[in-house]
């Protein structure tokens, strides 16, 4: 059974957005046949900023708390693929084999039949010049993601890949980064 990752941002000793992460985190469980909810009683550091790093399966099995420094790509290279990654498993080696082919840049896009959908490490905005738009399909259905959805910051459509240029702006987001957006990002 491969085992689950489930990341959460921790600082100055609180564990953020938690109902986002138990909510992922039991329905991963469930469609991997566990049906009694897990419960987490977590400890992070009392100052600083930390990655939390659950791995899991039918129970949890290891938490560490990791320092996290914040790095954001700038210039990201469009890849084709058609990998699957509706879980968020600690097995991260299909991610890590399309990282490969991203040459110069920092990150990739990933395209899936012909629809923009995440980064190796982070769901994607785009700014029409009125609202900011999320993939519909994305790879991982993000917490920072949904709560973003939830709150009507962002909206869900089809984006195409070839109408990538026609946005005014790019935001990366995900757990441990919030919402960001990408000054003067590059797609290659």
């Amino acid at each position: 059974m491969p085992q689950l990752l489930e990341t959460i941002k921790c600082l100055d000793g609180q564990c953020l957005h938690m109902y986002y992460h138990l909510k992922r985190l039991n329905a991963s469980r469930k469609a991997l046949g566990f049906h009694t909810p897990l419960t987490l009683e977590l400890h992070p550091p009392k100052h600083g900023l930390y990655r939390c790093r659950l791995i899991y399966e039918e129970g949890l099995e290891k938490i560490e708390y990791l320092p996290y420094i914040m790095k954001l790509p700038t210039s990201f290279k469009l890849i084709h693929s058609n990998i699957s990654y509706d879980l968020k498993y600690e097995d991260r080696t299909s991610l890590n084999n399309l990282l490969k082919e991203k040459n110069k840049a920092d990150e990739i896009i990933i395209i899936k039949q012909g629809l923009i959908s995440d980064t190796s490490i982070a769901n994607l905005c785009f700014y029409d010049g009125n609202k900011w738009l999320t993939p519909k399909t994305p790879l991982l259905k993000g917490t920072t993601r949904q709560r973003l959805l939830d709150e009507n910051k962002i909206h869900l459509c089809d984006i195409s890949y070839k109408d990538i240029h026609k946005f005014s702006k790019i935001a990366v987001i995900n757990a441990m980064i919030g919402f960001q957006i990408i000054e003067n990002a590059i797609i290659l």
